[in-house]
């Protein structure tokens, strides 16, 4: 049995904040805005396998209202989501994340952005793929405003 699920996600640049992607701290004069560390790509990634078994999205999850996920780190939410009874039965085949900024360059911390999701899922690295893009200064991203993220997932049992 096979499940696809899709994930987006969305997080405003904001001064003061440090900026975390796939668990991954990246050097910036920005970072994102959220009440956890606001890490959009895990953010999206966990969205998907939560969509892909009919489970709702990551709020109903984690409110944001719920002081106890304030400052939460995303990776160890996602460990949370991955050990949920309803999921823990399900394995990940692949996924392919997206990323869209303007700035900064990730290039340099793909790698380590991958190693993180796979150590994570526990799967192999080459079933991860993380992308980056820019939107050629078009929206909100290109204007350096905000960072969002796609992705999608192949669950099997």
């Amino acid at each position: 049995m096979f499940r696809i699920g899709q994930g987006y996600d969305v997080h405003r640049l904001v001064p003061g904040r440090e900026l975390v992607l796939c668990g991954v701290k990246i050097p910036h004069s920005t970072g994102l805005l959220g009440h956890s560390d606001a890490d959009v790509a895990v953010h999206a990634l966990m969205d998907a396998l939560i969509g892909a078994l009919a489970l709702g999205d990551i709020g109903g999850f984690f409110p944001d209202t719920d002081p106890a996920y304030a400052g939460a780190d995303s990776m160890k939410l996602l460990e949370q989501v991955l050990d949920d009874p309803r999921v823990r039965d399900w394995r990940v085949e692949n996924l392919d994340l997206t990323i869209v900024a303007q700035k900064p360059r990730l290039l340099p911390y793909r790698e380590t952005m991958r190693q993180n999701l796979a150590a994570a899922l526990r799967i192999c690295v080459g079933q991860v793929s993380v992308k980056a893009t820019t939107t050629e200064k078009l929206g909100f991203e290109g204007r350096e405003e905000g960072i969002s993220a796609s992705c999608v997932v192949l669950l099997s049992r």
